[in-house]
This record gives C-alpha cells, sequence and structure tokens, in this order.
C-alpha cells in the first residue's frame, strides 16, 4: 500500500517526466479518483512547487515553465529543525562557528521556496538558545577527528594540555562525545593510564589516527557516562539524602552531574559529594518536597543556620 507521501512524489515525478498531463490520466496512472489528486496537488504548490493548471474537459496540470527542481526539498518541520540546529551550532562552542553557519544558511535559502526562507530566518533573529557559557576548542579538528575515529573504531594518538599547563600523550580509544557545562567531551579507552578516562576537547593539542582498530561497547551512552563519572567524582563532603518524591521529579530539580538517585521504598535516595555545603544547603532548601538529611552533619547544621536566618528576614524571630 502506497503512503500519501509516496503519491505526492509520484505526481511531482509525473509532472517532470511528461511536461503535462491531464487529471483524467493522472488519476488512473495514480490509481485515485480526481478529488484525492486535487489535494496532492495543493500539497506541492503548499512546498514551494508552481504548478498550472488547466480548467475545463481537457484541462490538465503541468510544472511552471523553466522551474528546476533544487537538489534538496524540505517539509516545515524539516526547516524547524535546520533552523534550530543551526543557532544551536553557534552556541555549542564550536570553532569559527558564525561564519561557518552563515554560509550554511545562505547555501539552504538559495534553494528554499519563499515561505521556508522566511521561516529560517525568523528563527535566527527572534530566538535566543541559553547553552551556559561555552569553551570553544581553538579549532574543529579534535571534533571531526575523534568522532570519525570512534564511527571507524580507530585509535588516536592524543598529545592532552593539562589544567597545570603539563602535556602527557596516549593511545587512546574513543567511544564517543558529549557537549556538557558548556565544554565538549570525548570519553574512551585511555591506554596511558589503563581505565577509562574523558577529555575536554578544548585541552586537546593534537589528535592523530592510528592503524589500530578496538571494539566500541555496545550501545555506548557517551553522555550518560560523563554524568556519572562527574556525580561520582571525589570532593570533600560525601551527602546522603532522603528526597520525598519520584525519581522523575527529583531529577527535574537537580542538576545532572550532582549525584546519583535511586529509587527505594520511602522515595529517592540521592548519592554524592560537595566541596560547598551551605551552596548545598540553599539548593535543598529551594525544593518544592520535603527530604531528610542522612550525612554529613555539616549539612544538617548548615540548614539550621539558613533556616534561623530565612525566618529572621521574615519578622518570625526576635
Amino acid at each position: 500500500m502506497y503512503h500519501p507521501t509516496t503519491r505526492v512524489l509520484a505526481v511531482l515525478e509525473l509532472l517532470q517526466t511528461h511536461g503535462r498531463l491531464s487529471g483524467a490520466e493522472m488519476s488512473a496512472r495514480l490509481a485515485v479518483d480526481t478529488r484525492t489528486l486535487r489535494r496532492y496537488i495543493v500539497t506541492l504548490e503548499e512546498m514551494g512547487i508552481p504548478i498550472t493548471t488547466e480548467r475545463g474537459r481537457h484541462g490538465g496540470y503541468a510544472l511552471l515553465a523553466g522551474f528546476k527542481l533544487p537538489p534538496m526539498m524540505f517539509t516545515n518541520d524539516e526547516a524547524l529543525a535546520l533552523a534550530i540546529g543551526l543557532l544551536a551550532a553557534r552556541s555549542l562552542g564550536f570553532a569559527e562557528a558564525a561564519p561557518a553557519v552563515a554560509s550554511a544558511q545562505a547555501k539552504l535559502e538559495r534553494i528554499m521556496p519563499a515561505n521556508l526562507k522566511r521561516r529560517v530566518r525568523a528563527i535566527d533573529e527572534t530566538v535566543r538558545l541559553d547553552m551556559l557559557r561555552s569553551v570553544a576548542p581553538t579549532d574543529n579538528d579534535a571534533l571531526v577527528t575523534l568522532s570519525s575515529a570512534a564511527l571507524a573504531q580507530q585509535r588516536v594518538h592524543l598529545r592532552y594540555r593539562a589544567p597545570d599547563g603539563s602535556e602527557t600523550e596516549r593511545g587512546f580509544d574513543a567511544y564517543g562525545l558529549a557537549f556538557r557545562g558548556g565544554c565538549w567531551y570525548v570519553i574512551g579507552m585511555c591506554h596511558l593510564r589503563a581505565g577509562m578516562r574523558s577529555f575536554r576537547l578544548d585541552r586537546i593539542v593534537r589528535a592523530e589516527p592510528r592503524p589500530v582498530s578496538f571494539a566500541r561497547p555496545a550501545g555506548f551512552d557517551a553522555l550518560g557516562y560523563l554524568t556519572e563519572s562527574m556525580a561520582a567524582m571525589p570532593r570533600a563532603h560525601p551527602v546522603e539524602v532522603l528526597l520525598h518524591t519520584d525519581l522523575k521529579t527529583a531529577s527535574t530539580h537537580f542538576f545532572g552531574a550532582l549525584g546519583v538517585f535511586e529509587q527505594v521504598d520511602a522515595g529517592v535516595l540521592l548519592r554524592c559529594s560537595t566541596d560547598h555545603v551551605d551552596w548545598f544547603a540553599g539548593h535543598l532548601a529551594g525544593l518544592p518536597f520535603e527530604f531528610e538529611v542522612r550525612a554529613p552533619d555539616l549539612l544538617r547544621d548548615s540548614l539550621a543556620r539558613l533556616g534561623e536566618r530565612l525566618l529572621r528576614m521574615a519578622g518570625a524571630l526576635r
């Protein structure tokens, strides 16, 4: 059975091939009635395809003289996805993103009909995305090289500059890349440390493919691994809090890298660590549901001080 979209494209193909066809002939070729054929014609016109219609017994349909079908066509939803994607590219820390986005958008607009072109420009000129702070790599080479190596499951030789300025080299199997907290990361097997590691792309000095293959874990979730590894990073004060809510609600009120959530009978158990107990207490105080601090005592004390301060500010304490 043909999908309606397939028949719409078949109408376009017939018009391109034959130049002009009567409504009766097209209906017969597509095995549809004339009313359905007319709906297909209207759909093509809404997509920006100029079609001339000749009324009457011997009338028919034809593409406007001189019309050339562009190499790519986009639906309204596809145009929206492209516009948002180009807008996001400016905010995701790509090196030289602005000129590349402008060039890509200009090329797309050349092949878009006027109505889609206006919609893409409207998104570009009126929509803004809050992508936090973005730390841009010095160029796009590392992103391209590492993503290609991950797909091909080919090892790279990585030269990496640490925050203190020291540089190290290693063989590295890239499993995937992720964007988090304004930075790009590559995650995979580090052969210098013999374990899983993540590296910021803006600190990679050089990445060169090597003729060595590896097997990437099936279904590897780069962003999920990065989030969990950040949450598990050791900090000064281990924290355990029982949240009296469900897992979905708990997740929406905490940063993804803040900790690990576990659904238990009494609610959701949050395990994490923090270097800033007072900040953590302030975050807990803003939750719309109740909670129970199990550890550390410093966090309980901080919440108590915060509560007293708020009561004083509200005039409840003299």
